[in-house]
């Protein structure tokens, strides 16, 4: 039998930290059209179980629209069930009780189990005691559920997961959620445990392929695929630039720097490397011009000032009193150029990039 797991939808987000409104009002709703686009490839593909292992909104008070909108996929797809494990964004009362669709189920705060033939898959909410009540058939094909943060050694909590603990217990697949990138590691000899990865991306921590599992389990075991499905992928890109460089140089570096950048995607530029004094990054001007590329990109300047102080030892000016002070402060000789920088920066009248 076929199986999505996927995590970490986050629906309903703000997505207001990067883009401007309007933009963030099309990535809210992208972040439900994703969900709905993955629910539809399900029904294509013969996917019987889609488990949604936790924070499938992001957070307690969604709109009530975004909720029934979900409601409506869920219950359109009723060839397929919605294995429901809550994670620490959810609410309590996402279509809970009678007014939920009869093919979304629920795990609970104890070992939940459904059967589908000699596959059975078990979730728990409770993150801190689990490992000492899970108990797993070894002639059965096993998916275990959980929402948390991997950790190891003696370290157990709330929303934290032990790894360790889970070994030899009978899991051929441990399906997690929490962590916003796609990781698959070896549990045991027998089973592996496996983060999706959130559907999309929703700031640039979240860079890179974002996608779900696609499993395939029987009598002899699961099997399974990442598979990216994101409508847009983050990117963050460094480009590196020499002693000087015109703002016109410096659009056609970057330009070659993401030019295997797909247009719908979502670019952050950090500009680094050591240029000369009189080199006047405009990233105003480099934004504008690259806008029309992508769906949205944004530039940040990180150089910093290839300064001679010597040649300051005896400036009169605020520049060089300035330079002089930072350069015998007990300041570690790292973070100076760092300051002399910024603060030569905003002696200038230039915009600091934070």
């Amino acid at each position: 039998m076929k199986i999505i797991h996927c995590a970490d939808l986050h629906l309903d987000s703000k997505m207001e930290s990067n883009l401007p409104l309007k933009k963030s009002k099309e990535r809210r709703m992208e972040l439900c059209e994703t969900f709905e686009a993955m629910v539809e490839y399900a029904k294509q593909n013969g996917v019987r179980v889609i488990i949604l292992a936790g924070d499938i909104f992001d957070t307690n008070n969604s709109h009530l629209r975004i909720k029934e909108r979900v409601r409506s996929i869920i219950e359109a797809a009723d060839g397929i069930d919605f294995l429901y494990l809550k994670g620490n964004h959810d609410g309590s009362d996402f279509l809970s009780g009678s007014d939920a669709p009869v093919n979304l189920k629920f795990f609970g705060s104890g070992w939940t189990r459904y059967t589908y033939g000699s596959v059975v898959i078990t979730g728990c909410e409770n993150t801190e005691d689990a490992h000492r009540t899970l108990e797993l058939e070894k002639d059965k094909t096993n998916i275990a559920v959980m929402h948390g943060q991997e950790v190891s050694g003696s370290v157990f909590g709330s929303n934290l997961i032990n790894i360790p603990s889970f070994r030899n217990r009978n899991i051929d697949y441990l399906a997690l959620g929490h962590i916003h990138s796609y990781k698959c590691a070896a549990l045991d000899e027998r089973g592996i445990y496996c983060y999706s990865g959130c559907l999309e991306g929703r700031g640039f921590d979240e860079c890179g392929e974002k996608g779900f599992v696609l499993l395939d389990a029987d009598e002899n075991g699961v099997s399974h695929e990442f598979v990216p499905f994101a409508k847009r992928t983050l990117h963050t890109v460094k480009v590196t630039l020499g002693e000087s460089a015109a703002n016109n140089e410096i659009t056609d570096i970057i330009n070659e720097a993401t030019q295997d950048i797909p247009s719908g995607d979502m670019v952050k530029i950090i500009l680094e490397g050591e240029i000369g004094e009189q080199t006047d990054i405009d990233t105003v001007y480099l934004t504008r011009r690259l806008e029309n590329m992508f769906y949205f990109v944004k530039v940040y300047d990180r150089t910093s000032l290839l300064i001679d102080r010597e040649s300051y030892k005896n400036d009169i000016s605020l520049k060089g009193e300035f330079i002089r002070t930072v350069s015998a402060s007990d300041i570690d000789e790292s973070r100076k150029n760092a300051i002399i920088t910024a603060g030569l920066r905003a002696l200038s009248g230039r915009e600091i990039d934070i």
